[in-house]
C-alpha cells in the first residue's frame, strides 16, 4: 500500500510540473506578441490622426462636375498656402462695350463731315437730349459734291432705302451688294475700297441737290458700310460713301430701320 501511495504522489508531482511548464510557455508567448511602448509611439499616433484631416484644393471641389484631380493635396488643414487659390476676378462691367443694340422705332442719323462723326438720335429729329450713340467715320477723300463720277460725298437729307447683309459674318466682302463668301483682312495693304460687313444704301430726298439726273445719291451707290481700311477711320478716305468700323456698322445696322432719315452736313 505504501508503494501505491508513493506512485500516486509521483504522478501528482509530475502533473504539477507539467502544468507549470505549460503556463510558463503560454506566458512567454503572450509577452512576445505584446508591442512594447516607446517614447515615439504617442507622436506617431498624433501624426497619423492629423494626417486624416485634409483641406481639399480648389480644383478638387470643382472636379465634382468637371474632371478628376490627378494631384490632390494631402496637407493638414490650416497648412495649405491659399495665396494662389483666389478665384479669377471679374472685370468691372463696361457699359459701353456691353451695350446691346435695340432697334429704334424712329431714328435720325446726322453725318458730320467736318467732324468725321456719325450721330444717332432717337426720334424724328436731331435732338441733343435724344442722342443714342456716336461713331467715328470716314467720308470722301475727294471732298464734298453731288456729281456722278466725282467720288465725292453728297450733302443734304437722305433716307436708308435698303439694308443689305443682315446676318453676314463681320468682314464679309460684298461685290455689287452680293456676298462674295470671302472675309477681308483688315488694314491689308493694297486692299482698296472694299465694301464689307453691312450696307445701308442711301436715297436722296432733295431734288437738284442729291436726287435727279447725274446727281442722284441712289444711282451713285452712296452707302454707309464697313471697310477694310479701318486704320483710316476718322479722316476723309472713301470714294464718296460713309465708311465705318466693321463692328460698329453692325451695331448701327441693328438699331435703325429702312426709311431712317440721314442728314449729311458740312
Amino acid at each position: 500500500m505504501s508503494s501505491t501511495f508513493n506512485s500516486i504522489q509521483n504522478r501528482t508531482f509530475l502533473g504539477l510540473v507539467s502544468l507549470l511548464l505549460t503556463m510558463l510557455i503560454i506566458f512567454i508567448s503572450l509577452a512576445q506578441c505584446t508591442p512594447q511602448e516607446t517614447p515615439d509611439m504617442p507622436q506617431k499616433q498624433i501624426e497619423k490622426s492629423a494626417g486624416t484631416i485634409t483641406q481639399p484644393s480648389v480644383w478638387q471641389e470643382e472636379s465634382q462636375d468637371n474632371h478628376i484631380d490627378t494631384n490632390p493635396t494631402t496637407e493638414p488643414i490650416d497648412l495649405i498656402d491659399k495665396s494662389d487659390m483666389n478665384p479669377i476676378s471679374t472685370p468691372d462691367f463696361d457699359e459701353e462695350n456691353h451695350d446691346v443694340p435695340v432697334l429704334l422705332d424712329n431714328a435720325t442719323i446726322v453725318v458730320d463731315i467736318s467732324e468725321q462723326t456719325l450721330y444717332l438720335y432717337e426720334g424724328n429729329k436731331a435732338d441733343a437730349d435724344r442722342l443714342v450713340k456716336t461713331y467715328p467715320i470716314s467720308t470722301s477723300k475727294y471732298g464734298i459734291g453731288n456729281q456722278t463720277g466725282t467720288g465725292k460725298t453728297p450733302l443734304g437729307k437722305h433716307y436708308i432705302k435698303n439694308k443689305i447683309g443682315d446676318g453676314a459674318p463681320e468682314r464679309m466682302i460684298f461685290k455689287g451688294r452680293q456676298s462674295t463668301g470671302q472675309l477681308a483682312v483688315i488694314n491689308q495693304k493694297g486692299a482698296g475700297d472694299l465694301v464689307t460687313t453691312r450696307i445701308m444704301w442711301l436715297k436722296g430726298l432733295e431734288p437738284g441737290i442729291n436726287s435727279g439726273r447725274r446727281i442722284d445719291s441712289y444711282q451713285r451707290y452712296i452707302y454707309i458700310h464697313g471697310t477694310v481700311e479701318e486704320n483710316k477711320i476718322g479722316q476723309p478716305a472713301s470714294h464718296g460713301c460713309i465708311r465705318m468700323y466693321n463692328n460698329e456698322v453692325i451695331d448701327l445696322f441693328e438699331r435703325v430701320k429702312e426709311g431712317t432719315l440721314v442728314d449729311i452736313v458740312r
